[in-house]
């Protein structure tokens, strides 16, 4: 990136490494900069689809643009997608998604909503976040009028020419006509956003750069107003994993579906190669200290990286869960103990009634995904009981093995609890 910025929000973008690519970076940031001089605020919106009751670690990245918007004066409009759920995203999939019920959807948005409190500020000033839903306005639309005024612009050339779906087609998978749709929906969107709102901005990862464009294109064809678009890298970990998924599954963000000390823990297994460029991301530390931490190899970048861990949990979770999650993994780690905030397996008098194998209380804490994923790990001696290697997937325990808390590991740091009644 040669551009140099004058506005604090595209040099954050661009410093911290947001910044994968803009429609106008320079008319962007005069925007901005102007906003600034006079008073006014640059509005800016990421758009997420209710696909299930929580949003995943995937998704930060683009909740921390929206964070440093609010932080340098713009205005964040979260959009939650209501009615373009009912369609599905079709971008670089393999084939369509489930269809989900208006019930399902609203459950959803309801679950994601929290997610947003600790990192943006809700309210009615002119830089406070404010969170909107699509289904407002596309629920209602007409079908005839909608091909007539908005489907007019749009070409199909152009449209099989994106990436998103060119890959799709080249693959010879189907695409459905409702899927085909989606991106005349989210272009919509941005035209609405701008009419009801003034929004100036679109964000989202690279791989809505597509969609993004057409908003823009849109905008300017329908009401002659200038738009912009900005896309963030698509993370992977160094090592090839896509961003939020672990072997475990999705790192969610509501901690009903993970806990505190669970999420903790996936930010200090962050490879060595990811600490840096993961400060810079998901933390507010000075760069200069992000990259100081970085730096730092052998056993010293362990202490980076539960700052890293720390950083993060306490962003989402409150310095509180922090600060136990990490006394938690120290009580495990160091001191061969239990730990309060493990996982926690919780069995009835009817569980046991008959015995319970140690693979079943492998997979029932989640540490194995299925009893020959707790058989495989079992057979190569990577499942402790109470530190003690296990060496009989077969070994039933009964109630009065169960009478304190006993302690799962898998591999060397996954941990979880099992407690009777």
């Amino acid at each position: 990136m040669t551009y140099h910025p004058k506005s604090d929000f595209l040099r954050v973008m661009i410093e911290r490494g947001f910044l994968a690519d803009c429609t106008d970076y320079q008319a962007l940031d005069e925007a901005f900069v102007k906003g600034a001089a006079t008073g006014g605020v640059v509005p800016g919106y990421i758009g997420f689809d209710a696909t299930a009751t929580s949003l995943h670690v995937g998704s930060l990245i683009q909740i921390m643009m929206l964070r440093w918007l609010q932080a340098t004066g713009g205005k964040p409009i979260v959009l939650m997608g209501g009615g373009t759920t009912k369609v599905g995203d079709p971008s670089f999939r393999a084939e369509e998604r489930p269809l989900l019920t208006e019930s399902q959807i609203d459950s959803n948005i309801a679950g994601i909503r929290r997610a947003f409190s600790p990192y943006v500020r809700f309210g009615e000033g002119p830089t406070d976040a404010i969170m909107v839903n699509n289904a407002e306005w596309l629920d209602g639309l007409n079908y005839l009028g909608f091909l007539r005024d908005i489907g007019r612009h749009f070409s199909v050339n152009r449209m099989l020419s994106f990436d998103s779906v060119k890959s799709r087609l080249d693959r010879e998978q189907s695409l459905s006509f409702l899927e085909f749709n989606y991106m005349i929906l989210q272009a919509y969107d941005f035209l609405e956003l701008n009419r009801r709102y003034g929004c100036l901005l679109q964000m989202g990862g690279s791989d809505q750069w597509g969609n993004i464009v057409n908003g823009v294109d849109l905008t300017r064809r329908v009401i002659d107003a200038e738009v912009y678009g900005l896309t963030s890298p698509l993370l992977t970990t160094s090592d090839g994993r896509k961003m939020g998924k672990s072997a475990q599954g999705a790192i969610w963000l509501n901690g009903d579906l993970l806990s505190p000390y669970e999420f903790w823990q996936f930010w200090r297994n962050t490879t060595d190669a990811d600490v840096g460029r993961f400060l810079k991301l998901y933390t507010e530390l000075p760069l200069a200290e992000c990259d100081r931490l970085g730096a730092l190899a052998g056993s010293e970048v362990n202490a980076a990286k539960v700052v890293l861990a720390n950083a993060v949990t306490t962003l989402l979770h409150g310095a509180d869960a922090a600060v136990a999650a990490e006394a938690t993994a120290r009580a495990v780690f160091e001191q061969g103990g239990t730990g309060e905030d493990l996982p926690t397996l919780h069995l009835g008098s009817a569980d046991v009634a008959e015995g319970i194998s140690v693979a079943q209380l492998f997979v029932r804490s989640g540490l194995a995904k299925s009893g020959k994923d707790a058989k495989r790990l079992i057979a190569e001696g990577g499942a402790r009981l109470n530190d003690a290697v296990v060496l009989d997937a077969g070994r039933m325990l009964g109630a009065g093995d169960l009478a304190d808390p006993v302690k799962l590991t898998a591999g060397r740091k996954r941990h979880a609890l099992v407690v009777l009644g």
